[in-house]
């Protein structure tokens, strides 16, 4: 039984309780607010670290749900303040929005240092706005949990289901190829993202919010509840309930985020068959916390977990789907066996008692280990003459021809060439050409999952070729 702070020991109250001068500064500044002593004397005072902003899709219903989390604050007996972080949109910022994740982690991490906070509720959910208000909260190191924004629902064109970050390069390549006509691409730009949330495929946003619940850092179940639905209103309000216990009980992420939970993140990553930049924000997210994670675990890891969610890119299903289907703790309890179950989480329990009574609902999203999508990882760590130092290629998602493959390189000198000439009746290119980019060192097979490429090989996207 962990010891319970004691309220004259929060943090907090080193710049409110004191009869100092500059204690009455800032106990009149708070009530310039509106706020009485009553309100935040002896409470804990918890950061709603909140990425929303109006230019950005992906977050755009989290101001409601910060107030969802207060209201848990409140009932807790913390007194909530909301402090907004950088909002890394990543569907329009350029050049790159990898540029900002640190940044978005600097933003967290002196948010939290500098200000009167006890703990900090994490509320984001696109692909780097997740490891960057982790990085941020573990280099603060005060008890912090994280709020997943929730995936979108899936999208509907003529009656098929649509997923974001799938079906934008096969219709484009259809586009492309006079393939769909102007009429089609309107309706599918209407139908592809239908709600807030992030990406419903298992791009790198739903990839980096399974594996926040899988490092313990959200409650369970936290990570596959769609935007939409009524059930994320609760989560987010229960969130800030657990918040102000965990800020009781000193539970901060240097407890939660072990060796051995960062091994359970890898391990989820291989059975979700998780975006390749999820090894970029993982790597990242432990040496933060001091640790080593080198490309020869995520190998070691993959060639015995096997990938059971058949969800898009890898598979044939979107994370509503997968909702519906148990969502990850379901996922979880088919692979305890593969994990370090006496991981503790934001929760105060261990993994293991978080996973009891999870079960699969729907058999053809979470595959059962008997029929896996996969038998070994969805992600595999190459070498070669390319990538001396390692590669990461997401095999789940590669059609079987590309794992080995031979064909004479088309050469662009730079980005900016290659989208000039790619779709060019005369570029010299066949469906086994490798594309390679001589500014940035690389090869890439351009291909399309959708088969849209191999049939209309003179005019294949410069978005297909960007995927692999």
């Amino acid at each position: 039984m962990r010891a319970k702070k004691r309220p004259e020991n929060l943090r907090s109250q080193r710049w409110f309780a004191p009869d100092t001068m500059r204690g009455f500064s800032h106990r009149s500044r708070m009530k310039q607010i509106g706020y009485s002593r009553e309100d935040f004397l002896g409470k804990p005072v918890i950061a709603l670290v909140n990425t929303w902003s109006e230019i950005n899709p992906c977050h755009i219903h989290l101001r409601e749900r910060a107030e969802a989390v207060k209201r848990g604050v409140w009932m807790a007996g913390g007194f909530p303040v909301e402090v907004p972080a950088f909002s890394i949109t990543e569907t329009y910022i350029k050049p790159s929005p990898m540029l900002y994740r640190n940044l978005l982690a600097m933003d967290t991490e002196e948010a939290l240092w500098s200000l009167p906070i006890d703990g900090a509720v994490l509320i984001g959910g696109c692909d780097k706005t997740t490891p960057g208000l982790l990085m941020g909260a573990i280099s603060a190191n005060l008890p912090a949990i994280y709020m997943p924004a929730g995936p979108m629902l899936r999208g509907n064109w003529n009656g098929q289901p649509l997923g974001s970050g799938t079906d934008i390069w096969k219709y484009w390549t259809e586009r492309c190829a006079d393939a769909l006509s102007e009429e089609d691409w309107n309706a599918i730009e209407s139908g592809i993202a239908r709600s807030p949330g992030f990406c419903m495929t298992m791009g790198t946003a739903s990839t980096m919010t399974a594996l926040a619940e899988a490092l313990g850092m959200t409650l369970p179940g936290a990570s596959s509840i769609p935007a939409a639905d009524s059930g994320h209103v609760r989560m987010a309000v229960e969130t800030g309930r657990q918040i102000v216990e965990m800020v009781w009980q000193d539970l901060k992420p240097s407890e939660i985020l072990t060796r051995a939970a960062f091994e359970n993140a890898v391990t989820v990553d291989m059975a979700i068959g998780g975006s390749t930049n999820a090894i970029i924000h993982l790597v990242a997210l432990a040496r933060r916390r001091g640790l080593d994670l080198p490309l020869s675990v995520f190998d070691e890891i993959a060639r015995r977990v096997p990938v059971l969610a058949n969800i898009r890119p890898s598979g044939e299903f979107l994370m509503e789907d997968f909702f519906y289907a148990g969502g990850l703790r379901s996922l979880m309890a088919e692979i305890t066996d593969l994990l370090h179950l006496q991981c503790i989480t934001a929760n105060g329990r261990t993994l293991g008692e978080n996973l009891q009574g999870a079960r699969v609902i729907k058999n053809d999203v979470i595959r059962p280990r008997e029929r896996p999508l996969a038998p070994t990882g969805g992600t595999a760590i190459l070498y070669g003459n390319l990538a001396p130092d390692g590669a990461v290629i997401k095999i789940s998602a590669a059609s079987e021809r590309l794992l080995q493959h031979t064909g004479p390189a088309v050469v662009f000198e730079n980005y900016q060439d290659l989208e000039s000439r790619i779709n060019r009746q005369d570029l010299n290119v066949t469906e086994d050409s490798v594309r390679f980019c001589a500014t940035r060192g690389r090869s890439v097979v351009p291909a399309c999952p959708s088969g849209a490429c191999c049939r209309f090989p003179r005019n294949f996207c410069t978005e297909a070729c960007a995927i692999w």
